[in-house]
């Protein structure tokens, strides 16, 4: 085993951060308080490759793999910049329609998904159906040579941003089963019948997040991705990447708010020495930052499993659910190591806590993670 990082990768991170520290923490912040996206941020980065860097070559990306995708994912967080909606258009959708979409999607998607002139969020979760991916009740039904959309999605990242939606809606019933057969579309945003309405949430991000309403939304047959009613099997190849570069951002997260506090504890006297010289700043900031380290070293090994089309499922949850411990406990040490400056609009860190404690609930929250491992890893009886 060989832990030494690339020379290629290496290159890559100092480019991604070169990018991301031009903008940094602050426009973040003002980003995330004014609920504006960070455009300025994206087409940087899309305009150097790094936005579609596990896009293949052949439509404009880096014909690069997860494993990149969640370097760029980690840096820009690392510089104070974390992307949300690199986990939706870039890992889900990216994902999905290289592998899945037929030649005319590639054709149309790939390369703005590539350069990062166009964004496809994506749509699966409902208010009734919670993790229950069996039980969704959106609905596409085949009408000629198109497909009528019917149903509502809770708590998607980004629409506002986006050129196209990748829906997950049932097609059919599995009889043996009874669970639904799930397919998957390309709906435009603008699409007739979809109606957008914005949902508030407390948390401080620069994406907002939507209700989706699809009333009788048509679209033609081609807009269907892959094989109707593979969509199951086809959705589970964008929710490992998702995870993954969600523990990515988590990773960087928690560098960039160590490195925030290990600065402020070294130049902050009180006693006439630096408040870093006390065990009871110190150590809760060494902890964390050896679960970031930890949860960096399983993120990496479940992005290579990905890319080596090896069973990903296991790494991938347990990466994402290691990276959101670790980020939120970093969070928390480096805004208890600044006391009451750690609550301070000047100093940036309460939006960090924000997006850290909505990755250890999304895109899958850690009580499902820890079902998988007892079922999966362990071979325990299922429980739910």
């Amino acid at each position: 085993m060989d832990f030494k990082e690339s020379d290629e990768h290496r290159a890559l991170r100092d480019a991604v951060s070169a990018i991301a520290a031009e903008f940094g923490g602050d426009y973040f912040a003002r980003k995330a308080e004014a609920r504006e996206p960070t455009s300025e941020l994206w087409q940087a980065l899309g305009e150097h490759g790094y936005i579609g860097i596990n896009i293949p070559e052949a439509y404009g990306g880096g014909g690069a793999g997860l494993t990149e995708l969640a370097i760029v994912c980690e840096e820009s967080a690392a510089r104070g910049c974390p992307l949300l909606l690199l986990l939706v258009s870039s890992a889900i959708s990216g994902e999905v329609i290289s592998t899945y979409g037929t030649a005319a999607q590639r054709d149309e998607w790939l390369p703005r998904l590539a350069d990062g002139s166009g964004k496809v969020v994506f749509a699966i979760t409902e208010p009734d159906a919670g993790s229950n991916t069996h039980r969704l009740s959106t609905t596409a039904t085949r009408d000629g040579d198109s497909y009528v959309l019917r149903g509502q999605k809770y708590y998607i990242s980004g629409v506002d941003e986006a050129d196209a939606v990748l829906v997950v809606a049932r097609t059919g019933t599995d009889e043996a089963s009874g669970h639904g057969r799930l397919s998957l579309f390309l709906v435009g945003t603008g699409a007739p019948g979809l109606v957008k309405q914005p949902l508030p949430v407390s948390v401080t991000l620069p994406e907002r997040q939507f209700t989706l309403h699809f009333d009788d939304v048509r679209v033609p047959a081609d807009a269907l991705v892959g094989t109707e009613g593979d969509g199951f099997a086809q959705v589970f190849h964008g929710l490992n990447p998702e995870r993954v570069t969600g523990a990515a951002v988590c990773v960087g997260i928690g560098r960039h708010v160590l490195d925030k506090a290990v600065e402020y504890a070294n130049a902050r006297t009180v006693w006439d020495r630096p408040i870093g010289a006390h065990q009871g700043v110190s150590h809760p900031l060494a902890r964390a930052k050896i679960e970031v380290e930890l949860a960096a070293l399983m993120t990496a090994k479940a992005a290579r499993l990905h890319d080596q089309g090896e069973p990903a499922g296991e790494a991938a949850n347990m990466a994402k659910y290691a990276a959101a411990e670790a980020a939120l406990s970093a969070v928390d040490a480096a805004i208890q190591c600044h006391g009451g400056n750690g609550l301070s609009v000047d100093f940036g860190l309460v939006p960090y806590w924000g997006l850290a404690r909505l990755l250890r609930i999304a895109p899958v929250n850690r009580e499902m993670i820890l079902n998988y491992v007892a079922q999966h890893s362990l071979g325990l009886p299922k429980s739910y």
